[in-house]
């Protein structure tokens, strides 16, 4: 009698194998992106908090920013370390700009997923439920006040994702 595994009991053992690696990829997916959400939350914190910290030393928010963050609030960041965002190919946005239906205020930080002016081609957003029906001008956000917007020049609801809205 020979000894040995059969063809049929070792296609058993690759599969099992390769549905438990399955799952453990998945798994390690998934702790993934919520660790880059967390990140991400903790850093449009703290900048938010060093707007504040700003706003209040120089008796207002700074002005709008295309594309990255103010100079001058490096100061009142943690370590006085810019933080990078997340996401590959994503920045950080500030806005300050007027929510042109009330003539209110609209200040908030955004992480952006397309290059200024791209094609959504050109875009990088995450694979997340989330971002499934994002456009070029959709960003995550954090609102500091007012009426935030994925985007300033677009509508209130137009696809986004607010990470301190209720």
């Amino acid at each position: 009698m020979k000894k040995g595994f059969s063809i049929i009991e070792l296609l058993v053992v690759i599969s099992i194998i390769g549905y438990l690696a399955y799952i453990v990829i998945g798994s390690l997916n998934t702790a993934r992106e919520k660790g880059n959400m967390s990140r991400a939350r903790q850093e449009l914190k703290n900048v938010a908090q060093a707007l504040e910290l700003y706003a209040i030393d120089h008796g207002g928010y700074p002005p709008d920013v295309a594309r990255g963050l103010p100079n001058g609030i490096e100061a009142y960041l943690p370590g006085g370390v810019w933080p990078t965002a997340v996401w590959p190919g994503s920045v950080f946005d500030w806005d300050n700009g007027v929510d042109s239906s009330s003539g209110l205020p609209i200040y908030q930080i955004s992480i952006r997923f397309c290059p200024a002016g791209g094609p959504l081609s050109a875009c990088q957003f995450p694979p997340e439920s989330w971002a499934a029906n994002f456009d070029v001008n959709s960003s995550l956000y954090y609102c500091v006040q007012g009426a935030c917007r994925a985007h300033l020049d677009e509508v209130v609801n137009y696809p986004g994702y607010c990470i301190n809205c209720f």
